[in-house]
């Protein structure tokens, strides 16, 4: 799996961006939102429980990561088809505020090393990149276990003061100075 300090992988995938059908698709690449910080997550499989759960949440809190400059982008190894039926069928998908990638090549996927080995399909990763396409943030939760999208943005909050912040550590609070 790629980590801390490396350069997230190129990429160019289609995206489903709506629910109409004549609007719905788009390629996105990593130059789509050049000079942004991304905030990349993977799910394992569209029509599934756990999965729209963290969605739609992104979603809720997507406001929150754009007053941070940042652009989020979700993806499964799902078409972008299966993406379009899914958010036109699931209340919580149809007002998505982001793209939903489709690495049906699972290309993105394979590069960052995140295809499960038993299911095949993207493992639960949340990745934060900087501007300059750096990986800042990885993480990797079980397929059964959804993750916490707060923390997703405290952690892009305290990568953002690029100072050291303490254990639990939120915005306005103090960060640690040395002296």
């Amino acid at each position: 799996m790629l980590g801390i300090g490396q350069k997230f992988p190129e990429f160019k995938v289609k995206a489903t961006i709506t629910t109409d059908v004549t609007t719905a698709f788009t390629d996105i690449d990593n130059k789509t939102y050049k000079g942004k910080w991304l905030v990349v997550f993977f799910w394992p499989k569209d029509f599934t429980f756990v999965c729209p759960t963290e969605i739609a949440e992104f979603g809720k809190l997507n406001k929150d990561f754009k007053d941070r400059d940042a652009q989020v982008l979700g993806a499964s190894t799902d078409s972008e088809f299966v993406h379009l039926a899914w958010r036109q069928n699931h209340k919580d998908l149809k007002d998505l505020p982001f793209p939903m990638l489709a690495d049906v090549k699972r290309e993105l996927t394979g590069a960052l090393g995140i295809i499960d080995p038993a299911e095949g399909v993207a493992q639960r990763a949340t990745y934060i990149v900087d501007p300059e396409g750096i990986i800042r943030f990885a993480m990797v939760t079980d397929l059964n276990v959804g993750r916490n999208v707060k923390e997703v943005v405290r952690v892009l909050d305290a990568l953002q003061t690029d100072e050291l912040c303490p254990c639990n550590w939120e915005k306005g609070k103090e960060t640690i100075q040395v002296k």
